[in-house]
């Protein structure tokens, strides 16, 4: 039997769930706002996770992927404590933002401060409220405005641990990434709480593929730290490990016709889309600076000199690329199965 868990003001009992409301700075109207948070606390001791969303307030797909885990039937007898926090800025999801209202980014502003600015102020809420309470983190993403990334995950892969729980995920691509300062992963990695970062789909929009991945992935993050009875699903074909990653950035300015979606394996000099003018006198090819899987790309045809459209990452074993990803839309394409209106099973 493991201990009670506090967070905020609210006291959960074991083999308890419960909402709880953090209390952030209020409206100019004096209206209260509050971070929502979801706690499910097992009878059984083992590892406490946080689950996380919306610290860009515009990136929503996190928020669909932890109320379908909150669906989760196996929560039920669950080993340990689940932390859930579908909108960690609130302030941005209001606004339709990336940003707070000072135009501060909240993942560049941890470990953040209680008398700092407003952004340092919910940092500091949330590194002392959920993190400091957890062993492990998982942290949901997209991509930026008009930008659009295949479903990975970024991680230290040098930390053990971390390694561990980045293929238990089950992302078909798993990017090595350097942490940047300020950053929610490095509050978290100076505490040493492995954690991961899941990106997947565009900003302001529901992506059904990434949100299937998202699930599945946290899903078999808790199995494998055996929070949640049965085995991690396993992908049918091997994860595909990056060391490096580039992005291929628009020489002119002009209108970008894309020739190559996201997900594509793609070969060093091959075109992967066209720049021109409005009446198409002359026309510039974008090609890959390397061979590998596009990993991010521009939604916007609309382009200037220098703008990043296409992220490519590369691989040791660039062969399986496409297999890996053939193999990884075979089994969550959406087209295939019913969309949100008929939820496919979570397993």
């Amino acid at each position: 039997m493991q201990q009670a868990i506090r967070i905020g003001d609210k006291i959960v009992a074991p083999g308890s769930q419960a909402s709880v409301m953090l209390p952030l700075p209020g409206l100019y109207t004096q209206s209260k706002v509050n971070m929502p948070v979801q706690v499910v606390h097992g009878k059984k001791s083992g590892p406490c996770i946080f689950v996380s969303a919306a610290i860009h307030g515009d990136e929503i797909n996190g928020i669909e992927i932890i109320r379908r885990i909150l669906k989760y039937k196996g929560l039920k007898k669950i080993k340990g404590t689940l932390i859930a926090i579908p909108v960690v800025n609130v302030y941005g999801l209001i606004n339709h933002s990336r940003y707070l209202p000072d135009r501060r980014d909240l993942n560049r502003s941890f470990p953040g401060s209680s008398k700092g600015s407003l952004a340092g102020r919910l940092a500091d809420l949330f590194l002392n409220e959920i993190v400091k309470k957890s062993t492990h983190g998982i942290d949901l993403h997209t991509g930026s405005s008009h930008r659009s990334n295949l479903p990975q995950i970024r991680a230290c892969l040098d930390q053990k641990k971390t390694k561990q729980i980045a293929k238990a995920f089950g992302a078909p691509v798993i990017l090595n990434s350097n942490i940047r300062d300020g950053s929610l992963r490095q509050a978290v990695n100076d505490l040493g709480v492995p954690m991961l970062v899941y990106e997947g789909g565009e900003a302001l929009r529901f992506d059904e593929l990434a949100i299937r991945a998202g699930v599945r992935g946290v899903l078999n993050v808790m199995k494998s730290l055996e929070m949640i009875i049965g085995p991690p699903i396993q992908a049918r074909a091997p994860q595909l490990f990056a060391k490096k990653s580039y992005w291929i950035r628009a020489n002119v300015s002009g209108i970008l016709r894309t020739l190559k979606p996201l997900g594509s394996h793609v070969k060093k000099n091959e075109t992967l889309g066209i720049i021109s003018d409005p009446f198409g006198f002359f026309e510039e090819k974008v090609t890959a600076l390397v061979s590998g899987i596009i990993i991010g790309k521009s939604n916007l045809p609309i382009v200037n000199a220098g703008e990043a459209l296409y992220h490519l990452a590369k691989f040791k074993e660039t062969d399986e690329a496409e297999e890996v990803m053939d193999s990884f839309h075979e089994e969550l394409n959406p087209e295939e199965q019913q969309g949100i209106i008929g939820e496919p099973p979570i397993v």
